[in-house]
């Protein structure tokens, strides 16, 4: 539902348009009669939408709009058929469309709505400059209401000194951002953060890492090393892609959980871990479990309070609008000389994108757009990457005529991008298996040069 503003001096076009608009879409409408009852009405309301008459008794269509153009409203003028120069000219000085009398009400509900999607986006617009201006760069998960409760359940676990957090969710949608936002929250906020990646060592480089390594325990242990769990004493041990731990360590993560102490590899003696133990994972973990690949009793130790992160393209707009004012602060830290807001039109096509990378794509697509804006005001649609800019959201503008083919292989040459190639996790984020992905790059004539 929305607020519109009809001004019109004809009793007979406020009251049809009134009731249809209350009737049809459960909007709010105010009538004002005269272009300076609809200024007055505008001013203290602040409508989404103005329905404008172009001729009225006192005020022309065109002195409304001069009156209230500081506030950029989203206007349609509605004029006779010889006043359709004027309302070319309208539209030039700020209104979004023009209708002709009589208005023909289908056709109007449809450029209504148009217009209160734009409306919406210029809202998003000032919300997201408004963050701007704050410098607001934290990790925020954003406004809406299944935000605001993930929110809530982020800092009870960050409140608890000692339990396990579990954060799930697809690659890139910010699972360590939230452990280290969990940590900062905690009591151990002034302990060390250490953060190990477990699909990206070894068995053997994993346990010394977490672990320590004792003198003498290898050839190249020349001296005893101390693992993150002594190195982050106090503070907290965040373990990422946990699902790629191989079987040899798992009852060792486990057993310090159980008991609080570990051998170094080649030790005897037991070492106390004053550790809080955060760990994420983009693998369901379920599957994992039932495949016997994942122990279950190490699950369920570590889902004692598990946080579910959404991919970017479940999340609400204006949850977006809050990310991207986080991006856009980090990066004018790096970029200060780039221009940092966007256009509406910027803005949606990222709302429109399905952002299959989630953060670490929007946060490189916003990067890029940053340097390509260089001596420029603000960041538009030609800044952006291209499958961005071609971004199409389901509505009547947004509309791209493609095949079901087209939109296919566009997708998937998207998500290979995104995951830089890596054809398992590409598979993985579609929803297919490593082969079949395989046999459609192969159909669709996907080819990628080094560095693409």
């Amino acid at each position: 539902m929305a607020h519109l503003l009809v001004i019109d001096d004809e009793p007979a076009i406020t009251a049809v348009l009134g009731s249809f608009f209350e009737r049809n879409g459960g909007h709010t409408v105010t009538r004002a009669r005269s272009g300076q009852a609809g200024v007055e009405a505008f001013l203290q309301e602040r409508p989404e939408l103005v329905l404008l008459d172009l001729r009225l008794p006192d005020l022309s269509g065109f002195e409304v709009l001069h009156r209230i153009r500081e506030y950029d409203p989203v206007v349609i003028m509605i004029t006779a058929h010889g006043d359709v120069p004027l309302a070319v000219e309208a539209m030039k000085n700020g209104a979004e469309n023009f209708l002709t009398k009589p208005v023909d009400l289908p056709y109007l509900s449809a450029v209504t709505d148009r217009a209160l999607e734009k409306a919406r986006l210029k809202q998003l617009n000032s919300i997201l400059r408004v963050q701007l201006d704050a410098e607001r760069a934290t990790p925020l998960l954003g406004r809406s209401t299944a935000m605001r409760e993930l929110a809530h359940q982020v800092e009870l676990l960050a409140s608890s000194d000692r339990t396990t957090g579990l954060i799930l969710g697809e690659s890139g949608t910010g699972k360590g951002r939230v452990a280290r936002f969990i940590h900062s929250l905690s009591p151990r906020a002034r302990g060390a953060f250490v953060e190990v990646n477990c699909a990206a060592l070894t068995a053997a480089s994993l346990d010394s890492e977490l672990f320590g390594l004792e003198r003498g325990a290898s050839k190249d242990a020349t001296e005893t090393k101390p693992g993150l769990f002594e190195v982050a004493h106090d503070g907290t041990v965040f373990l990422d892609e946990i699902g790629d731990l191989t079987s040899e360590l798992q009852p060792k993560l486990l057993g310090v959980l159980e008991g609080n102490t570990f051998r170094r590899s080649g030790g005897t003696q037991e070492i106390s871990a004053n550790v809080r133990l955060l760990a994420a994972s983009s693998k369901d973990l379920v599957n994992e479990v039932n495949a016997g690949r994942f122990r279950e009793d190490l699950y369920y130790r570590l889902s004692v309070m598990p946080v579910y992160l959404p991919p970017l393209r479940a999340r609400a707009r204006e949850d977006l609008v809050d990310l991207v004012a986080s991006l856009l602060g980090e990066l004018r830290q790096q970029l200060p000389d780039a221009p940092h807001e966007l256009s509406d039109e910027a803005l949606d096509r990222i709302l429109k994108y399905s952002w299959p990378g989630n953060i670490r794509e929007l946060r490189n697509a916003l990067e890029r757009a940053m340097l390509m804006a260089r001596g420029q005001t603000v960041i538009r649609p030609e800044h952006l990457p291209s499958e961005v800019r071609e971004a199409w959201g389901g509505g009547v503008d947004g509309y791209m005529p493609r095949t079901l083919v087209e939109m296919e292989r566009a997708h998937i040459h998207r998500a290979l991008h995104a995951h830089h190639l890596n054809r398992t996790h590409a598979a993985r984020e579609l929803g297919i298996s490593r082969a079949t992905l395989i046999k459609k790059i192969k159909q669709y004539g996907l080819v990628f040069k080094p560095g693409s």
